[in-house]
């Protein structure tokens, strides 16, 4: 029994190793090596989750060797993980997200010049610290939310199934941030585009992954007559496309596309997300990725990506959109299509709570 069961272990391991070898490169084809830092946990079905499908996508058509490496949800072990990352020798380049690791970033972008990092949907301060080997990455999710503020209010004025006449809109955020307030600076500007006099209820859960909190809210915010509440809280969010599912309602969500991961276990729940502002958080890492084997990356500079630049951009095949009638369908297509080109024009000034970035 011992040899067998040693024999099983000896398989197991043989499995193992195969198992993280496929689908990668062999570290001699890699010409480079990547770990993706999450603070946080995969499985939000948004914002770290698009960054990961994002490494792994450019593991799988580039040469990139890619590491994804979850910082749990104890903020005070972030700085140490990533710390031992840099410090390891084993990564050319060092991937996170999010405004509470450019700080890190920037001290470790110091301690360690041979190495290059990655920060996408914040900065580090550039004016503050010498870091010609970080790039950053910010997207301009205002203008994508703007187009979702619109495409709602005018969702509201066609009378959509299951919106009360005089329905308003919501909001869910996860913390007041500066990246939160962007996403609802942008959508307020986009629903007063189509009615200056629209209801809008904002309130912050306070995290970004607590679905009960957000669905809660969105509760709250459904019984004081919102017709349809737009979400800007990572894992929280889901808590609201629940509340929408089971108020009749709709949500809008984020980052990716929520309606089609639902779409085949729970059609419900996807029939009521009307769209998704989707930050194009993986297609910006393997752009990123792919620069950087090119030798072309702008390391030591700030860059913003919006509607121009395919950035941003809303989910198509809402159900509630399609059920409209076609002439009103064609409508809201051409509404939405000439408030894009406005933006991308620069007739169209969307507010930002980041100003002017180039």
């Amino acid at each position: 029994m011992a040899v067998r069961g040693l024999l099983l272990l000896a398989c197991l391991a043989a499995m193992a190793a195969l198992a993280e070898h496929l689908g990668r490169p062999a570290d001699g084809d890699a010409r480079l090596r990547v770990a993706l830092f999450i603070n946080g946990a995969l499985g939000d079905k948004s914002f770290f989750d698009a960054a990961a499908r994002g490494v792994r996508q450019a593991q799988a058509s580039l040469p990139v060797r890619a590491r994804v490496v979850e910082g749990g949800t104890d903020p005070t072990r972030w700085q140490a993980a990533l710390a031992d990352l840099a410090d390891s020798g084993e990564h050319d380049v060092i991937v996170a997200g999010t405004f509470t690791m450019a700080p890190a970033i920037e001290s470790l972008a110091q301690r360690y010049p041979a190495l290059r990092f990655i920060v996408f949907d914040a900065s580090v301060d550039y004016g503050r610290c010498a870091c010609p080997n970080v790039y950053s990455m910010r997207f301009r999710q205002n203008e994508g939310a703007y187009l979702a503020g619109y495409l709602s209010t005018r969702l509201l004025q066609e009378g959509a199934p299951g919106i009360p006449a005089g329905a308003g809109l919501g909001v869910v955020g996860g913390l007041q941030l500066p990246v939160i307030e962007d996403f609802i600076l942008g959508y307020r500007a986009g629903a007063q585009a189509a009615d200056p006099d629209i209801a809008l209820q904002v309130q912050y859960a306070n995290g970004f992954s607590d679905p009960a909190a957000g669905k809660e809210i969105a509760r709250l915010q459904f019984a004081r007559g919102a017709g349809i509440v737009f979400h800007a809280a990572g894992a929280t969010g889901q808590g609201v496309n629940e509340a929408a599912e089971e108020a009749g309602r709709y949500a809008i969500g984020v980052d990716m596309d929520q309606a089609a991961l639902y779409r085949e276990r729970q059609p419900r729940r996807a029939a009521a997300i009307v769209t998704s502002v989707m930050k194009e958080v993986d297609v910006g890492l393997v752009r990123a990725l792919g620069l950087a084997l090119d030798g072309k990356l702008a390391y030591g500079r700030l860059e913003s990506i919006g509607l121009a630049e395919g950035g941003v951009r809303l989910a198509q095949g809402a159900s509630v959109i399609d059920a409209l009638p076609p002439p009103v369908r064609q409508q809201l297509d051409l509404q939405l299509a000439a408030q894009q080109a406005a933006i991308v024009a620069g007739r169209v000034r969307v507010p930002s709570a980041f100003g002017n970035v180039p």
